[in-house]
């Protein structure tokens, strides 16, 4: 029983460690999944008198200012206007789907992490040129409408008009969107969108900063320009809808750090309860051997043998239970998997860091525990021990 709240103990920091760090991947992955380091901006209404102009103004983006940004930001990677269309008529061999289309330039995929799968492409730069009526489609649009069939080089009908279809979306897991999960959306090059729909003012832009650039520096560069050729203010946030989604990856970091912190705090405080039950153990074992003790002490033992052996017996307790705790957290984590449970809770991970502190606390806790019945024992007088059997 004694080395079971050790086990306990170590079973549950490994598995709170492991889970956590799982969720925790799970999570990032999920808010990656609509990509990474990357901003979504939407035209506003200045909020600020400025310059003797009034507040209230309308602020559209166009995509000659969407080429000025890529131009002249050097903080920029990658950038794309976005135009959307929804509830479009998507046809193939009778089947129908009514789903949102999109018109996009080639940089658009990288930065929303959407990756084709093998055999088909991302819409390129000479679809762009030649305006090509080509098509890439979600990898649940596919399914609708292809089923098993393979899509790759098929036509389907977008509004009535004939698209290849040259890619389709490996699925991907999206926690997060602006204007619908990326499995259900058509995407075309932005040149065939505005030929066919006339649109002159895309519904938002997707930016990303250059690597080791902040996002809050690339928002405050697109502030700056649009401000000098709009006339609002470089403050006024509202004359642009930024919705910064590196703030969501921070967010969730700090979140889960602080989530791990009360993980250890419980594991501690478990295994502080198992040192308790060592420590209450040691102390039954020194009533029961106090003659031997005696004896022992009688016979020329000294005061640090008495010691050592009390807290041998204790770390090899400790040792033990907390052995067994940790292989039963390996293989309920190995077989985890198994169950396929991974969608919800993330596939969980020894953390080795949380073993080694595990470990640390567990010889912290088996030394403490079997020192002070290990100290009352080597204090105590031969004559007096022999005198109590």
């Amino acid at each position: 029983m004694t080395m079971g709240g050790i086990l306990w103990g170590t079973l549950a920091i490994i598995l709170l460690f492991a889970f956590g760090k799982g969720i925790q991947k799970a999570q990032i992955k999920s808010q990656k999944g609509m990509g990474e380091n990357i901003s979504i901006i939407w035209p506003g209404t200045t909020s600020k008198p400025w310059k003797g102009l009034p507040r209230g103004r309308d602020i559209r983006i166009t995509e000659d200012d969407v080429s000025m940004m890529k131009a002249r930001i050097e903080s920029i990677g990658r950038i794309s206007p976005e135009y959307t269309r929804w509830s479009v008529p998507i046809e193939y061999n009778r089947k129908k789907s009514v789903q949102q289309v999109c018109g996009i330039w080639p940089e658009f995929g990288p930065m929303r992490n959407i990756i084709p799968q093998i055999g088909g492409r991302f819409i390129n730069d000479l679809d762009m040129l030649q305006k090509r009526r080509v098509v890439f489609l979600g990898d649940k649009l596919k399914d609708e409408l292809f089923g098993e069939e393979d899509a790759i080089g098929e036509y389907v009908l977008i509004n009535s008009m004939p698209f290849r279809v040259i890619g389709v979306l490996k699925p991907k897991k999206q926690d997060s969107s602006y204007s619908g999960r990326d499995n259900w959306k058509a995407i075309i090059p932005m040149t065939t969108f505005r030929g066919m729909y006339s649109r002159i003012y895309p519904n938002n832009v997707v930016v990303q900063s250059e690597e080791g650039i902040s996002m809050a520096r690339t928002k405050q560069d697109i502030y700056d320009m649009m401000a000098a050729k709009y006339n609002f203010d470089p403050s006024d946030t509202e004359a642009l809808s930024i919705w910064d989604t590196t703030e969501g990856i921070v967010f969730i970091t700090n979140f889960f750090m602080a989530f791990r912190i009360f993980l250890v705090g419980i594991g501690v405080a478990t295994l502080i309860t198992g040192g308790i039950g060592v420590s209450n153990i040691m102390n039954v074992v020194l009533e029961e051997r106090t003659k031997e003790i005696g004896i022992k002490m009688a016979l020329g033992a000294k005061k640090k043998f008495i010691m050592m052996q009390f807290i041998t017996e204790t770390l090899i307790l400790t040792f033990v239970g907390g052995l067994i705790g940790w292989l039963i957290g390996f293989g309920m984590i190995t077989i985890f998997p198994m169950f396929e449970l991974d969608e919800f809770v993330g596939i969980p991970e020894i953390d080795y860091i949380g073993s080694i502190l595990a470990i640390v606390i567990l010889g912290l806790v088996g030394l403490v525990s079997g020192y002070f019945p290990a100290k009352r024992a080597a204090n105590l007088q031969p004559v007096q021990a022999l005198k109590l059997f």
